[in-house]
């Protein structure tokens, strides 16, 4: 059995709040004055693991991911609990990956030692730039000095650690994007997570950007970074193993492997979704993405759930595409083929090939060369067609 298709198991738990709403975000994140009922969502998601658990009894937890939203606003002792209630309900293995996403700022850095009193093995820390005139205009509430001290906080607490970066930002060069790529490698352990800035609909910055006062690169000057951005990493060591994801040999985040290796995972908490193999069906689900509204649902009903559907072969296959031509390593067609009832059209393949788009190794693994990466969703749709 390949590594690819070794079986994983993922647990993936948001915490939907945050102290500010950064201009570019869309994902599921709320600020909400005085914070949140802590001990009462720590129960709600405690009762949503169990829900979860009877549904898929008996697998051995291989990853937890913390996703927000900001999860290093949780008390240790919450994330404690919620780490126990996974254990409680599943077997979890003694190598598992448990990862919390941070922002650096002091009063979170103050927390580090907790979080990995409580288990959590892995941070992910969200820097965003070392600069701050555009860690201002990204709407962080963190400096670049606080950026550095949370990074090297962070090593010396954790085995392992990593932290995002956004580039193609509003005026940002070449020279000046490896400069700052090349200061980041410096302080980085093992992962990088390199993001290209995108104008995501109903945020701040797609506002700003319809009436011109928010500029970001034009496709050419976009090409161009992401070319430096996989010069500069390659160089240093840490190549790129999926489309935004760099990483040393070995210190791959593993808990996103089982996504994009069409692995099945678990999602609890408000906006968490799931895919779940039960009974031969491939489940994809989703939880109420309100917060207040996820909790009362829980209290009435042991989980949130508001979307359960079963995947048909077409769309296992689609997603299988989507997901696993993210990553350097490819697919195994044969999987997709197993997948849909129906194999690549050798035609399609052959002409992507021919184009430089995607190349398909010795052992018949077929992967996206980085001259078709920039090209993905469109390579991925001529090999779904």
């Amino acid at each position: 059995m390949s590594r690819a298709d070794h079986p994983a198991f993922g647990v993936y738990v948001h915490w939907p709040f945050c102290l500010s709403k950064c201009p570019y975000c869309d994902f599921n994140s709320h600020v909400r004055h005085g914070g949140p009922e802590e001990a009462r969502y720590a129960r709600a998601l405690q009762a949503e693991i169990a829900a979860t658990a009877g549904r898929t009894p008996g697998r051995t937890v291989t990853s937890i991911f913390f996703g927000g939203g900001t999860p290093s606003l949780m008390r240790p002792e919450s994330v404690a609990t919620i780490l126990d209630a996974i254990a409680d309900n599943w077997t979890v293995a003694p190598d598992a990956e448990i990862t919390l996403e941070a922002n650096p700022t002091s009063v979170e850095a103050g927390r580090f030692r907790g979080y990995r009193d409580a288990g959590v093995n892995r941070l992910s820390l969200g820097v965003q730039a070392l600069d701050d005139a555009p860690l201002k205009l990204l709407g962080r509430t963190h400096s670049a000095a606080e950026a550095l001290d949370a990074i090297a906080t962070a090593r010396a607490i954790f085995g392992r650690t990593s932290f995002d970066l956004i580039y193609a930002r509003p005026g940002q060069s070449p020279r000046d994007w490896a400069a700052e790529l090349s200061r980041a490698l410096q302080e980085a352990a093992e992962h990088l997570s390199l993001y290209q800035l995108t104008i995501e609909p109903q945020t701040p910055f797609a506002a700003l950007h319809a009436i011109g006062k928010l500029t970001t690169p034009d496709e050419n000057s976009a090409r161009e970074l992401y070319d430096v951005t996989q010069e500069i990493c390659a160089a240093a060591g840490l190549p790129a193993y999926e489309i935004s994801n760099h990483a040393r040999a070995g210190a791959e985040c593993r808990h996103n492997l089982v996504y994009w290796r069409g692995h099945d995972y678990a999602g609890v908490g408000p906006g968490a979704h799931g895919r779940l193999d039960i009974a031969g069906e491939r489940h994809a689900t989703a939880t109420e993405k309100r917060p207040e509204t996820w909790l009362m649902r829980v209290e009435a009903c042991g989980h949130g759930l508001v979307t359960d559907e079963v995947l048909t072969r077409e769309e296992r296959a689609d997603e299988f595409l989507l997901m696993g031509l993210r990553l350097a390593e490819g697919i195994d067609p044969a999987r997709f083929a197993l997948l849909a009832g129906r194999p690549l059209d050798p035609r399609r393949v052959a002409l992507l090939c021919e184009e430089g788009a995607i190349a398909v190794d010795a052992g018949g693994r077929l992967r996206v060369t980085l001259q078709g990466f920039p090209l993905l969703d469109a390579v991925v749709a001529d090999l779904a067609a």
